[in-house]
């Protein structure tokens, strides 16, 4: 069976250590991911939500590996979109590696489905999100305003 994978490079003037608490961090997440707070123990096994700012689940999960400051992974579906609920869970995948003074963050979302409705949306999504994340973090202001 084919998959659906979509991957994201960028480079952030952080540390690995600011880029994993900016990653996992409620209250941070929020500020960069259009108010939808990241609520886990960051953990393997520990259950994983993306919760809108008016309390509804966005997506679950789990992770599968959290290994700060240098690589995340979690089993991830969308649960507010029935289509894409429907396709199961994807697996995202986040490294990060010192790179020149910088952070080079590398997001790998996949799932096992063929022309994934899901992927194609978090293809929109994370370059937004992470670009958010970015800004944040080397200039203290957002690069995209709450939708």
């Amino acid at each position: 069976m084919n998959d659906s994978t979509f991957v994201y490079v960028t480079y952030i003037r952080t540390t690995p250590e600011e880029l994993w608490a900016a990653l996992t961090s409620p209250e941070f997440t929020k500020q960069y991911w259009f108010g939808v707070e990241a609520r886990s123990e960051w953990k393997p096994g520990s259950s994983w939500q993306l919760v809108f700012p008016d309390g509804r689940i966005a997506d679950t999960g789990e992770i599968v590996e959290a290994d700060a400051p240098r690589r995340l992974v979690i089993k991830w579906r969308n649960e507010f979109k029935p289509e894409m609920k429907a396709e199961g869970w994807s697996r995202c995948t986040m490294a990060l590696e010192r790179a020149d003074g910088a952070v080079k963050l590398t997001i790998t979302h996949s799932i096992e489905r063929e022309g994934s409705k899901f992927i194609e949306a978090v293809s929109g999504g994370w370059p937004r999100i992470l670009s958010n994340l970015k800004s944040l973090l080397e200039t203290g202001t957002l690069a995209f305003a709450a939708a």
